[in-house]
């Protein structure tokens, strides 16, 4: 079936809420006080020289296909060869499939992601944002292709003016510690200094024996104007890297380190470790007790300068080295491992977990900590929140499971609300419409049950969508920062 209807009748209204009679009624009304409020992307990785840059987007294989991970991993896994699907390659050479290519592949593996948020976000995406009329096929991948390519070439399609349509109120890049954030400052000198903000990810210069690491640590050397020849040398140029970041607008810290270990080292060890790195003789067990040892000291600047410390440990990095090696990273070889939270975010919250400036998100792909660990953290330590489920859960079923399982203990006000965490710019509303809609289904089988009253949960919605991730991501005040 090639053809379907218009997309706006094609998207039911009623999709992904419950599907009884009377929880989907009240879940049509809480949604309907939700679906159309500001959206804050707190985390994500658009790149910020796209916002900067404005011009119209690629062709539709560049801007939706390439850049999304969850895409290409699909057609990866089925035996589509990474070139096939665009990728350029880690050496800088750039891909050689024709666009119109790529997208035949992709589209022709439409099937593929039946059952999947992929499918849900790109549906949204074809029918809502670029007004397509077909359901995605062989037959009618070009049709498709040159419709989209026509709809990016019009004026009102560019990067900022698709902020305002889509009632976008902040969005959050994510942002290496040694980036020079000048993009971020001539955008605000343009007005979106409060809109568009950078976060700090220091990962690069953390993990000791990371291959770039000497790579990374000269460049936050010459970006925070300091010499690090010793450890005291090396924490004074992440903290002027921070008070940067927060001149500039940010709001968060960021921080994907495999393991959730806080367990702080002495000023000697630490130096020690440092001083063995910079010879090239550091151990792998050296760099890990180093960066559990920065993330203490990251949750330590965070009570002085008051970013937001976000933390998703529990990721084995590029599973593949060939692969890395070839296409680099971010192309879907990150897996999820067991991770354990109780014991190895001890310390810090001990020294920082009732601190009056200091708030941690977490956030996981082990789904089995949510009840065991995550929700008993964030019920009694003030500085914890939950983050959303995301990555690997950020589907249906992953949102109906974290809610089932977290707000037994945590209640949903020591959640930090909806975050989006995607690369793919367009499909920032999708990922938040989905997520209204599953908490519009949660709370109305609350109400259904007789546990909530309508108000409340239609209150608690709103919450969830805006008001918390407002509240918990503070806009900080910005001394010296640039006019």
């Amino acid at each position: 079936m090639a053809g379907l209807p218009p997309s706006r009748d094609g998207l039911h209204p009623d999709r992904a809420l419950p599907s009884g009679t009377a929880e989907r009624a009240i879940a049509r009304e809480i949604l309907g006080h939700t679906v159309d409020l500001p959206i804050l992307s707190m985390h994500g990785h658009v790149p910020i020289e796209l916002l900067e840059a404005d011009e119209p987007f690629g062709d539709p294989a560049s801007l939706l296909v390439v850049p999304d991970h969850y895409l290409v991993r699909m057609l990866v896994s089925q035996g589509v060869a990474p070139e096939a699907v665009g990728l350029p390659r880690r050496d800088g050479t750039a891909a050689v499939a024709d666009p119109r290519e790529v997208w035949r592949t992709f589209a022709a593996r439409w099937h593929l992601f039946r059952g999947t948020p992929t499918r849900f976000w790109m549906e949204h995406v074809l029918a809502e944002t670029l007004d397509v009329e077909w359901r995605l096929s062989a037959d009618n991948a070009d049709q498709v292709f040159d419709d989209i390519s026509a709809r990016l070439a019009e004026a009102d399609f560019s990067p900022l003016a698709l902020l305002d349509r889509w009632r976008i109120d902040v969005l959050a890049t994510t942002d290496a510690a040694d980036a020079d954030l000048a993009a971020h400052h001539r955008l605000a000198r343009r007005g979106y200094g409060d809109r568009i903000v950078p976060t700090f990810r220091p990962d690069a210069v953390l993990r000791l024996d990371r291959s770039d690491w000497r790579e990374s640590l000269a460049s936050l050397a010459q970006r925070s104007a300091r010499e690090i020849g010793s450890y005291d040398g090396f924490v004074a140029a992440l903290e002027a890297r921070r008070r940067a970041f927060v001149e500039a607008g940010a709001r968060a810290t960021d921080h994907g380190h495999t393991s959730a270990d806080t367990t702080p080292l002495d000023a000697t060890e630490a130096e020690r470790i440092f001083s063995a790195a910079l010879r090239g003789e550091v151990t792998s067990r050296q760099a890990d007790a180093f960066a559990s040892h920065m993330l203490f000291e990251m949750a330590r600047m965070s009570t002085q300068d008051g970013l937001v410390m976000q933390l998703h440990p529990g990721v084995l990095r590029d599973h593949d080295p060939r692969v890395e090696a070839t296409w680099g990273a971010d192309v879907g070889y990150d897996i999820p491992v067991v991770t354990e939270f109780t014991r190895s975010l001890r310390p810090l919250l001990n020294a920082f977990g009732h601190h009056p400036g200091f708030t941690l998100v977490l956030f996981t792909v082990d789904e089995t900590t949510f009840s065991r660990e995550l929700a008993p953290l964030a019920g009694v330590y003030p500085a914890v929140r939950l983050g959303a489920p995301w990555w690997f859960l950020d589907s249906p079923d992953g949102m109906r499971r974290f809610r089932e399982a977290a707000v037994d203990t945590a209640g949903f006000y020591n959640t930090a609300g909806f975050v989006d965490d995607t690369r793919a710019f367009l499909s920032i509303p999708a990922r938040h419409d989905l997520a209204r809609r599953m908490d519009a289904g949660h709370l109305a089988r609350l109400v259904a049950e007789h546990r909530l009253d309508l108000d409340e949960a239609i209150e608690t919605a709103v919450a969830l969508a805006h008001d918390l991730p407002r509240a918990v991501y503070p806009q900080l005040p910005r001394p010296g920062a640039p006019t």
